[in-house]
């Protein structure tokens, strides 16, 4: 089970409302029928789940499309977790997940580091220009050849960090 408490104003808490609590619910967060939680990351507002699938999901404030759903509506936050897993790429699933205020990053079962959300100083890796982006892209973040992401650390508004497989940062 998941339970979240604290500012809840953008639905960041999940729990299907925009208010604040100062203890847990006694109900878990809805992440599916017969789903749990493996790993959590509570930014500044939103959060995301990787479930006991490794299927992915966040719920909050999704103005810069930090929630990865692919929603085309800048400011449609969700006080509950989406129905449908963030679309990693097919077959894909995540290991790890870390948001900040403004942007999400996971990693995938395969190493992969993909970032959405907003890139105003290129905080997604992907090397465009800034342009915000509302799903994970269909390719991963180039960490270097052969090389995969281990743990993605340092999220702040603007910048991303990971640990890769050889212990470089």
């Amino acid at each position: 089970d998941l339970k979240c408490w604290g500012h809840g104003n953008l639905g960041q808490l999940g729990g299907g409302s925009n208010t604040d609590t100062n203890a847990p619910s006694s109900t878990a967060i809805d992440l599916g029928t017969g789903r749990t939680a493996v790993a959590v990351s509570a930014g500044t507002f939103h959060t995301c789940a990787i479930l006991d699938n490794g299927d992915l999901k966040c719920w909050g404030y999704d103005y810069y499309g930090q929630l990865g759903d692919g929603g085309s509506t800048p400011g449609t936050n969700l006080n509950a977790p989406s129905f449908t897993a963030i679309n990693l790429g097919t077959g894909r699933t995540a290991v790890a997940v870390s948001t900040s205020d403004s942007h999400t990053c996971a990693i995938l079962d395969n190493g992969d580091l993909k970032c959405w959300g907003r890139d105003y100083y290129g905080q997604l890796g992907d090397g465009s220009p800034a342009t915000d982006t509302n799903a994970p892209s269909s390719t991963a973040i180039d960490l270097g050849t052969g090389r995969t992401a281990v743990a993605v650390v340092g999220l702040s508004t603007m910048v991303t960090c990971a640990i890769l497989d050889n212990g470089d940062l």
